[in-house]
């Protein structure tokens, strides 16, 4: 790979927004990172709120300073949220993640991959309406996966069903746009973060 090439790959953190134990998220993790680690143009980096300690207080005004991945959230050029819905909508931890940070969001694209009964369609919904209030945009492309626990294999191995990786493939070229855009955006410093 070419130093260009280097230069232009984008940084993408798949957020693991459940923390329950046993839960689902670790096999549809797990598969993510497979299909997302192949990418010639990402460096991905798994950012599990289940091994991430963010108190639900100590809080103050636009983001804590204090935030163990502050630095891994602010050097990505955009996320992936990983998310169950949980009675019609998205965990706390996701909500308690979104809002101890602040900066770290702006001026960058957000996808999703939703799961659960309905595969995640009315978390996923939600939080579109909270990250336009940081700065950052959602894209328009999704993964739902409904049901995903019927999809694991003897070995407890997600195998996507028929469509699933073309909806993944899409939703994450979308956000590979967004994140190139918005890049040089960044870089003009919109958010006066310098």
């Amino acid at each position: 790979m070419t130093e260009e090439a280097l230069d232009n790959r984008l940084r993408i953190a798949v957020v693991i927004g459940s923390v329950r134990r046993p839960r689902m998220a670790e096999p549809l993790a797990a598969w993510l990172e497979r299909e997302l680690g192949a990418a010639h143009w990402l460096d991905l980096d798994m950012i599990d709120l289940a091994s991430v300690s963010l108190p639900m207080h100590e809080m103050q005004p636009g983001g804590a300073a204090a935030s163990p991945i502050s630095g891994r959230l602010a050097s990505a050029d955009g996320f992936v949220f990983l998310t169950p819905e949980y009675n019609h909508s998205f965990p706390a931890p996701v909500k308690n993640v979104i809002d101890w940070h602040m900066t770290e969001w702006a001026y960058k694209p957000v996808a999703f991959v939703g799961y659960g009964g309905s595969g995640g369609i009315r978390a996923i919904e939600q939080l579109r309406a909270v990250f336009p209030e940081l700065r950052a945009t959602t894209v328009r492309e999704s993964v739902l996966l409904p049901m995903p626990w019927e999809h694991l294999d003897a070995d407890g191995r997600f195998v996507p069903p028929p469509g699933t990786e073309q909806a993944l493939h899409t939703t994450i070229r979308e956000l590979r746009v967004w994140a190139q855009a918005l890049r040089s955006l960044r870089a003009a410093d919109p958010a006066g973060r310098k």
